[in-house]
């Protein structure tokens, strides 16, 4: 009988973990393969930055399912999950169509939470998917289209998300961008390298972004954020606020009768497999994932994308009664887009900035681009771009 394999969520955990399987050998037994989003596009998250000062277009970022998978072995369809049922091995859904399984895949990502604020789900706005991404810009479009001198741009949160924000707003901006990016923490991209940081901090400075390190935020209005530091609260005026804090899993895991831990994160095994049920395999945003010295790790693509190496391998191993391997997460470097053609890059004894950083990082994330069509794609698209600029001008 024909195994039957569902994978709920189609990011980087998703999407990478169904094609990673169809490429394994599978003999004369080839499983049913299905993708399942409530989404049409996959999301190439490291590259959405690049939408806001238009580097990139919409569908080199965030290519349609159908497209990606149309020459596949791989079904996708797109429905909402609407729940799970452990005992009986299916998989509801919005649709009311209800799917059996023998192997399980939760990759459902996360959501940025926004609710520890008053006023943030509101007034702030998110940058996690293609539609914070489009509101973004058209809020920009509108500032840049009014009377007023400045621009004032508030970004909660000084991690990667909030620095490669800030930045490309402020490449887009330029004199009229009065920008500042507020974290609770007393530097920027605490995780990150020092040249890297220094890098970042030197491109900030440049810019003239404001730093408020070590301080809180106590309530956002409509025109209006109140910052508290050290004990003292100063309300300031602001035209658009971003918050880039956090990751929490979605709510459907709040229905589950899964082992979580404090976090809400679902508890897995060194082989990706959620604790006490060996057929149903968790990662990404929603697990909690350790590097070989036992550190948490971050809850970035990389890591994803090479969960997903080992999540196939090991549902194949696990069909075919093979030993499973137990996930090593290999630190290949840190790459960060720092405004228009400039980046910074450290990782694997090289130490990158400038122009070099960001061709080395355009390069890096085509060949991570999900399939060598889409890579063909984007590549070619690229290459034309300075002739069709220079066509145009």
């Amino acid at each position: 009988m024909t195994k039957k394999i569902l994978i709920l969520g189609g990011g980087f955990g998703g999407l990478y973990t169904a094609l990673r399987l169809q490429e394994l050998d599978w003999g004369v037994n080839f499983p049913e393969i299905t993708l399942i989003d409530k989404g049409d596009r996959f999301l190439f998250s490291p590259l959405l930055y690049e939408l806001i000062t238009e580097e990139m277009q919409s569908w080199e970022v965030a290519p349609y399912y159908t497209e990606l998978l149309e020459d596949s072995k791989i079904n996708f369809i797109q429905d909402t999950v609407t729940g799970v049922n452990l005992e009986q091995k299916t998989v509801s859904l919005q649709s009311h169509d209800t799917l059996e399984y023998d192997r399980l895949v939760i990759a459902l990502g996360g959501i940025t939470p926004s609710q520890t604020v008053t006023g943030a789900k509101e007034y702030a706005i998110p940058f996690r998917t293609l539609n914070d991404a489009y509101r973004v810009k058209e809020k920009l479009r509108q500032l840049e289209n009014s009377e007023q001198e400045k621009i004032r741009v508030a970004i909660v949160g000084g991690g990667y998300s909030g620095v490669e924000l800030g930045v490309k707003i402020a490449d887009r901006l330029k004199e009229r961008g009065k920008i500042r990016i507020i974290d609770r923490g007393s530097q920027i991209l605490k995780q990150s390298p020092e040249f890297n940081r220094k890098t970042a901090e030197k491109a900030l400075s440049d810019r003239k972004i404001w730093l408020d390190l070590e301080t809180e935020i106590t309530a956002i209005e409509e025109n209006q954020i109140s910052l508290q530091y050290k004990n003292l609260v100063d309300t300031i005026p602001v035209d658009l606020v971003l918050w880039t804090v956090g990751t929490k899993p979605v709510k459907l895991l709040d229905g589950l009768s899964l082992p979580q831990n404090e976090n809400g994160k679902i508890t897995i095994n060194h082989e990706l497999q959620v604790k006490d049920y060996p057929e149903i395999f968790a990662l990404g945003d929603l697990v909690e994932s350790l590097d070989n010295n036992g550190n948490i790790l971050p809850s970035t693509a990389q890591v994803a994308f090479q969960q997903s190496d080992y999540c196939a391998w090991n549902i194949w191993a696990s069909l075919k009664d093979k030993p499973l391997l137990p996930f090593r997460y290999q630190p290949l470097g840190e790459m960060i887009s720092l405004g228009v053609d400039n980046a910074t890059l450290s990782g694997l004894g090289v130490s990158l900035d400038g122009g070099l950083a960001y061709l080395a990082r355009r390069f890096v994330y085509l060949y991570r681009l999900p399939t060598p069509k889409h890579q063909l794609k984007v590549g070619l698209s690229w290459l034309s771009a300075p002739f069709a600029n220079l066509l145009s001008s």
